[in-house]
């Protein structure tokens, strides 16, 4: 005769170890991951803090993702206790070898005044939305929550802003800042996406709002129809995760750079010319910045635009790709950004390098931490004569 639920649970209890609040409340710091087993709607209540959240269903298939170490001490945590003491012998079952449940579980810790906090939770259709994200052990639910908080800046509507934005909207970023004071050109819809023929002739920035927004409603738009300036960029980054870099100049590049050191936010670089491109990841003072690989602004007739030189359509859309997986993993803590390195993509040859970048200990802009550089118009030092620098 099979056991019952009840029978089910002791015999689980009699084979793996129970911790009560108290003794684990003072452990939290240490080396201890907790996996809580519960279901979203059970989660939305509170949670312990640093706790992970995989529900009992996805908990053979998820774990491995977010706790890849089995000697890994894991306290697992349900509502009373009884899910976890089942799911704590399936993990000692898979050979996780440090393994406890929480004694009466999320409701008693919460009894006796141990603190927790609300999560931000998915709604029932962001669940459905996301479903293939947060089935991600690297991402899970708490990681997407992370995502639709995140604030972005991408610097250009361009051939690389492009792709970034539509990804980054379609990943469920929550606030998308767009810098742009162009309109939209024929000559644009070979690469520039986020564009269609009927909005020809319209502010640019309101047409990526039109496209993302029909992507994803979750995003907020943020509209910056002005020209990127020596006045204005420290106030447009300012509040921003990440900015990300879609201009297709010199000195855009530039103040973008030192603005961000001026802010400490991170820029993703992505850069394009005929067939070969190029992304990076500069985070300030813990690696390379923009000028560590280009000190001064090359002469105009070394900086071409895609108007000058021309472009594939295609190529923007693979870094901007690119740009965009960068940015989320920044956002979200996980895998190998690309800070002091070069990816550069050769799309005749379809080869792809990276080539490692080093600090430069005599940079103009990030030398000395303690004195950024100064923010300062870069548009005569490599712009021809009448040009303007656009973003995008």
């Amino acid at each position: 005769m099979p056991m019952t639920y009840q029978e089910l649970v002791a015999d689980a209890k009699r084979q793996i170890r129970e911790i009560d609040p108290a003794s684990l409340a003072p452990r939290l710091a240490a080396e201890v991951v907790l996996v809580d087993v519960r279901e979203p709607e059970e989660a939305a209540q509170g949670v312990i803090e640093g706790s992970k959240l995989i529900p009992r269903g996805q908990l053979e298939s998820s774990v491995g993702g977010a706790v890849p170490d089995p000697a890994t001490e894991i306290v697992v945590v349900c509502a009373v206790g009884a899910r976890s003491a089942l799911a704590a012998k399936v993990l000692q079952d898979m050979g996780y070898s440090n393994v406890a449940s929480l004694a009466g579980g999320f409701d008693r810790w919460k009894t006796e005044g141990l603190p927790f906090v609300v999560p931000q939770m998915l709604t029932r259709d962001q669940r459905i939305r996301y479903s293939r994200h947060t089935l991600l052990p690297e991402v899970g639910e708490e990681g997407q929550a992370k995502l639709l908080a995140s604030k972005v800046l991408i610097v250009g509507a361009g051939g690389l802003g492009s792709p970034a934005a539509m990804y980054l909207a379609a990943a469920g970023v929550g606030t998308i800042g767009i810098v742009d004071f162009d309109v939209v050109d024929v000559s644009n819809l070979q690469r520039q996406i986020l564009h269609t023929t009927e909005r020809v002739g319209k502010p640019k920035v309101e047409s990526a709002e039109l496209t993302l927004r029909s992507i994803n409603p979750d995003v907020n738009v943020v509209k910056y129809e002005e020209r990127l300036s020596a006045a204005n960029v420290l106030d447009i980054c300012a509040g921003y995760d990440i900015i990300v870099d879609g201009g297709d100049n010199f000195p855009t590049r530039y103040l973008v750079n030192d603005a961000s050191l001026h802010l400490r936010t991170p820029v993703v670089h992505g850069a394009i010319f005929r067939f070969e491109g190029q992304a990076s990841v500069f985070a300030p003072y813990d690696g390379p910045c923009y000028r560590c690989l280009f000190p001064q602004p090359p002469p105009p007739e070394l900086a071409p635009s895609c108007a000058e030189a021309g472009v594939l359509g295609v190529l923007p859309g693979i870094i901007g790709s690119i740009e965009a997986m960068e940015t989320i993993k920044l956002l979200l803590g996980i895998g190998d950004p690309l800070v002091g390195r070069l990816l550069t993509y050769d799309a005749l040859d379809q080869e792809f390098r990276s080539l490692k970048l080093r600090r430069n200990a005599d940079c103009p802009a990030c030398s000395d931490e303690a004195f950024p550089p100064a923010i300062t118009e870069y548009d005569v030092l490599c712009m021809p004569s009448g040009s303007v620098a656009r973003a995008g």
